[in-house]
């Protein structure tokens, strides 16, 4: 039997088109109408790759400063332009939070 469980970076790959290996840090939120975000952070790259589904997969540069609040319309969140609620954005926040160490270049 073998106790290593299955690598999710395929899954999320295949799901959203990105390229995301096990080399990544990843999250993956749904929210309540069942729209999927894909989150991936590679070591050393500036900024990190988010997908959403009702944006049709696009991928979206984001970093530590990419979520504003009324940049588009009053008391509207975005990222890079993608508009986003509440919850996702507290979500992606803890993302961006637990992969700063990988976007630090080394001393």
């Amino acid at each position: 039997m073998n106790d290593i469980p299955p690598a999710i970076e395929p899954t999320l790959a295949r799901l959203c088109g990105g390229a995301i290996t096990e080399k990544d840090y990843v999250g993956y939120f749904m929210n309540e109408h069942g729209e999927e975000l894909i989150f991936a952070q590679r070591r050393g790259d500036k900024t990190a790759r988010l997908w959403h589904s009702d944006a049709d997969w696009e991928m979206f540069r984001v970093g530590d400063h990419s979520i504003r609040v009324g940049e588009v319309m009053d008391g509207m969140i975005t990222v890079d332009g993608l508009i986003i609620n509440r919850q996702e954005a507290t979500w992606l926040s803890s993302c961006l939070a637990a992969s700063r160490h990988l976007r630090q270049r080394p001393s």
